[in-house]
């Protein structure tokens, strides 16, 4: 049996579509507010994660398109997992992006009835996580912290996030949510 039908992960598996999505994004000029659409796709880790023969993880991977509903064009591309340390109650997601930027956010899980609650958070001082990137994102657009929140509830998904951003000579919270349904 794969472990991930043992665990709340198991409620991310599937595609999900959303077309609701709202993005407040930094601009040199004027800030704007993109609405999107995605896809996300979530599938699960067949191996059993063993750390240090101490720790037992449990994982799903995903991938997430974003694409302007403007001009239809690719914004956003993340590749990453979900990892549940249940003996800890740990979530942990971590991720890159094709912009040279990685991230380790770690949080809790909540389930209260049939809804599941995913909060994690990542900074440079965080002893839990942290954010990696490029020299050139460092300079340029240099990511101070994320933070996301997914909530499921039978077939929809919400999340919200904000990744506080130095770029263009201020700092900025870079926002993002959507409301998906599972398909299938």
């Amino acid at each position: 049996m794969n472990k991930t039908t043992l665990n709340p992960l198991a409620k991310l598996i599937g595609i999900w579509k959303g077309n609701t999505g709202i993005d407040l994004a930094p601009k040199p000029e004027e800030d704007e507010n993109n609405p999107y659409y995605e896809i996300l796709t979530i599938k699960p880790v067949d191996i059993a994660i063993e750390n240090a023969e101490e720790q037992e993880l449990t994982a799903v991977e995903y991938h997430q398109v974003v694409r302007e509903k403007s001009n239809d064009k690719v914004s956003h591309s993340e590749t990453g997992h979900w990892i549940w340390d249940k003996d800890n109650n740990m979530i942990m997601n971590g991720f890159s992006i094709p912009r040279g930027v990685c991230v380790l956010a770690t949080g809790e899980l909540k389930a209260v009835d049939d809804q599941l609650t995913f909060s994690v958070f990542a900074d440079g001082n965080n002893d839990h996580g942290g954010i990696v990137q490029s020299a050139f994102m460092q300079k340029k657009a240099n990511t101070k912290s994320f933070k996301r929140t997914f909530e499921i509830k039978g077939n929809t998904l919400s999340y919200t996030q904000e990744t506080v951003v130095d770029i263009y000579g201020k700092v900025f919270s870079h926002i993002d949510e959507n409301v998906l349904t599972k398909e299938g």
